[in-house]
């Protein structure tokens, strides 16, 4: 799910939406659709048995329900920008946390503060003293790898993890311990399981992904659903130690093009169904209550549209009977939609709408639309009775208010001991041995260990994104009671073995030699789209850990490499210098699982690895190229583990992802956004054509020396409106600015601003503007390259050691430009001057 908590919207005027939107959506041309053939596609089996009761119930509700009212309850709104008193006036039917939202704003609230919202909201749903019905609101979260989103609860390894512990069985338990923790906490439903096939791990979601085998992903789905809601007819759900779980994204997500996030899957309708639709027929089966729409598209047509996918397909042939739900303002991005306007994603076969911020907007718009026709009676009360059937099979009607639910408020079980065993387990089995020369691992008991690596002492870089907040970053110890960090894990090993541990982040010492070093490296946190990458390789401020494994050889100390990360990875080098290699994933909370691998204990057998390869690891950092290890490698520790020496040549440019590259063809590189923003709020640009939340901005792709390689941004009516590339992370820029370096924006004025133009860099805490005039002084229909000194944004007052927002183009007038390129450099055609004192 797309989350964004940017905080750096620029000031804008008010607007009418109704006119702008309308006539936005006019110079849009939709796409023709991908249509999909239900009859080529396998039929699945929903096991929740037809309740007449339950049935005339929904009927006598739908009768007797306002428009309003069925409105609301097909809407999703994020807690960050809903109170329980909209809850009640607009009859919402769900709020979420998104990956950046707490209780009162903080996204770190304890879980006592958790519970009480939760009671708030469900008192407001049922409180019918203005009219209407007392349908209780339902709660989504996105537990993911536990119920990562609360302080003290288990973090359990992330799925690619999971897949290469082959373990269905473990997989029920991991999910049934994830429900009760949520449990504790008041909320009844969870955007878990992830089920997507990833086929290209330059995805930044791909560690979401079990494994790229579609036959692995199935075998798991319906255990975690299982795990999660218990049996399908054995009674409400929420009676026991259950929660409503989604299967997401339906479909592609893990298919598109070059590993884009929220991309296009350009496949055939075979490949879709055979890699990519497998795991549903066993989601299905498994009684699974709703199903997520992906962001992504299919051959041109966004899913959350195509009514072929998600009727024909999904609910007709596939036979699901739960909700469909909409992902984070994905409807925004359908062909003819905003944010504010989306008919077609209903009349698609979305159920609910997740409006995080846009749900207001919504409301309307839908209440209008269903006065008028243009969203069918029939079709908006299938939607109400699908969200209606969810809740009644739910138990969400007799469950009472959250807090004397089973569980809640028992925050004991937040991080409970036989919760955090199992995690231990996950961990031990996840972990995959890919070379062991001279049998080096597991180390003997005894033995003095040297500690190294920059991920070695970090619960936050272990468990990745999705980990408190939303991409996993800006997190302290302190967050994590509990937990154990990989090097307290060797540390109390080595104690109990009869040695010692030493821990050393660059590898120094003193006193007598190590017989051994354990280096922990790998990926830093990262969540969706801001971990997309350009190649299979670390980013290069993460390669650091390898001139120390160097420095230990040459010293004659034996290496164990152990890797964090979501995803496999070019590291022929760090291959080469290791002793041994031990892929650890992102295991989470328990760190002492790895401990348990590498160390043998004083008493008692060593234990062998289990873990195999649930994606295939490259030869060379390019996305195409050869593999090294196939899916399903591992070693066990009893066999010969040497590797023959590898080329350490990538094969591969640097990625664009370097920090002084932001836009790059018109795209955003890795790890950063390209936005719109008017008065409605931002909407980030994935795919184009594209329009802004309040219709002010409209983008199309342009061509600048290859075909399609920039953006044309239109800008219509007045109030302020812009472009911006942001990112979740902030960039230190300090560096660069002592000296003559420039913002570079490579553009093209194609209609002169009717206003003055600013360009912006910052970050939340402050954001700087030169003024640009009209760039009065550009030839029309022609590309330049415009300069701005850092040392302007520094003296505006903007904090260049940590920026999130490299750029943004801002005016308050009409106006048509051309974006190519925008970059850091010290060359351009035009170089605006800072403002004067």
């Amino acid at each position: 799910m797309f989350r964004l908590k940017s905080g750096l919207a620029l000031p804008l005027s008010a607007l009418c939406l109704a006119s702008t939107n309308a006539a936005a959506q006019d110079r849009i041309t939709t796409p023709p659709a991908a249509t999909a053939h239900p009859s080529l596609w396998p039929a699945a089996h929903w096991p929740w048995r037809s309740d007449p009761a339950m049935e005339a119930r929904i009927r006598s509700l739908l009768t007797s329900m306002s428009i309003e009212e069925k409105v609301g309850q097909i809407l999703q709104a994020d807690i960050a920008s809903v109170t329980p008193e909209d809850v009640r006036r607009y009859h919402l039917g769900a709020v979420l946390n998104g990956g950046n939202a707490g209780p009162g704003g903080d996204d770190y609230a304890p879980p006592a503060q958790w519970l009480k919202l939760a009671n708030a909201f469900y008192d407001a749903s049922m409180d019918t003293s203005a009219g209407g019905h007392a349908i209780p609101v339902m709660w989504g979260t996105d537990a993911v790898h536990g119920h990562s989103n609360i302080i003290g609860a288990t973090l359990f390894p992330h799925n690619s993890a999971l897949g290469a512990a082959h373990d269905p069985a473990l997989i029920r338990r991991i999910a049934a311990a994830t429900a009760i923790e949520v449990r504790v906490t008041g909320i009844d439903w969870t955007f878990a399981p992830t089920i997507t096939v990833p086929q290209d791990t330059r995805w930044g979601r791909a560690f979401e992904g079990y494994s790229s085998d579609p036959a692995l992903v199935a075998s798991y789905a319906g255990p975690f659903i299982e795990g999660l809601q218990g049996r399908p007819n054995s009674g409400p759900i929420l009676a026991g130690p259950h929660v409503i779980a989604t299967a997401k994204h339906f479909l592609a997500d893990g298919g598109t093009a070059q590993g884009r996030d929220q991309g296009d899957a350009q496949i055939s309708e075979e490949k879709l169904r055979d890699i990519h639709g497998t795991p549903y027929v066993a989601a299905i089966n498994a009684g699974v209550l709703s199903i997520m729409a992906s962001f992504s598209s299919w051959n041109g047509e966004k899913m959350t549209g195509n009514h072929s996918m998600l009727t024909d397909v999904l609910k007709k042939r596939m036979d699901f009977g739960g909700l469909v739900v909409s992902d984070w303002n994905a409807h925004g991005q359908v062909a003819g939609c905003s944010n504010a306007s989306c008919p077609r994603a209903i009349t698609a076969g979305i159920d609910m709408l997740m409006a995080p911020d846009s749900w207001k907007a919504l409301y309307t718009s839908l209440n209008a639309q269903a006065r008028d026709g243009t969203l069918p009676m029939t079709r908006l009360d299938e939607a109400v009775a699908s969200v209606l059937r969810v809740k009644m099979r739910a138990g969400l009607f007799e469950a009472g208010r959250p807090s004397s639910r089973p569980y809640a408020g028992r925050f004991d079980l937040l991080g409970a001991p036989d919760h955090r065993a199992i995690a231990r387990e996950a961990v031990r089995k996840s972990l995959v041995l890919l070379k062991n020369a001279g049998n080096i691992l597991p180390l003997a008991p005894g033995s003095r260990i040297l500690v190294a690596g920059d991920g070695a002492d970090d619960v936050a870089r272990q468990s990745g994104g999705w980990t408190l907040s939303w991409q996993g970053t800006g997190l302290s110890p302190a967050m994590f009671p509990g937990a154990t960090t990989l090097w307290q894990g060797l540390r109390k090993a080595a104690a109990d073995a009869g040695g010692q541990a030493t821990f050393s982040p660059d590898g120094s010492f003193t006193g007598p030699r190590p017989d051994a070093a354990i280096v922990i490296f790998g990926e830093t946190p990262y969540a969706e789209f801001q971990g997309d990458i350009s190649s299979l390789r670390l980013k290069p401020d993460q390669r650091a850990p390898l001139e120390t494994m160097r420095q230990l050889k040459a010293q004659g100390i034996p290496v164990i490499a152990v890797m964090l990360t979501g995803r496999p990875l070019w590291t022929n080098p760090e291959l080469n210098t290791a002793d041994a290699f031990v892929m650890a994933w992102l295991p989470g909370s328990e760190g002492g699982g790895v401990a348990d691998m590498l160390l043998r204990p004083a008493q008692g057998p060593a234990r062998n690895f289990v873990g195999r390869l649930p994606f295939a690891w490259p030869a060379t950092a390019r996305p195409d190229g050869p593999l090294l290890f196939p899916l399903g490698y591992g070693l066990t520790g009893k066999e010969p583990g040497g590797l023959k020496k590898l080329s350490e040549e990538a094969r591969v440019a640097e990625d664009i992802a370097s920090a002084d590259i932001y836009l790059n063809k018109g795209i955003a590189g890795p790890g950063w956004s390209l936005e719109m923003r008017d008065s409605a709020g931002s909407t980030r640009i994935t795919t184009v054509p594209a329009v802004s939340a309040g219709g002010r901005v409209i983008v199309a792709a342009t061509d600048h020396i290859v075909q399609e390689g920039a953006r044309r941004f239109t800008i219509t009516g007045q109030g302020a409106a812009s472009v911006a590339i942001t990112s979740q992370d902030a960039t230190d820029l300090s560096r660069q600015t002592n000296g003559e370096m420039l913002l570079v924006a490579t553009l093209r004025i194609d209609q002169a601003p009717a206003m003055p133009v600013r360009i912006a860099m910052g970050s939340g805490a402050g954001v700087a503007y030169v003024d640009a005039g009209k760039l009065a002084g550009l030839p029309i229909g022609q590309w330049r390259r415009i300069g701005v000194p850092l040392k302007c944004f520094r003296a505006g007052g903007a904090d260049l050691a940590k920026v999130n927002m490299p750029f943004a183009l801002e005016t308050s007038g009409p106006a048509s430009l051309s974006l190519a390129e925008v970059k850091l450099g010290m060359e351009a055609d035009t170089t605006l001057a800072c403002a004067k004192d």
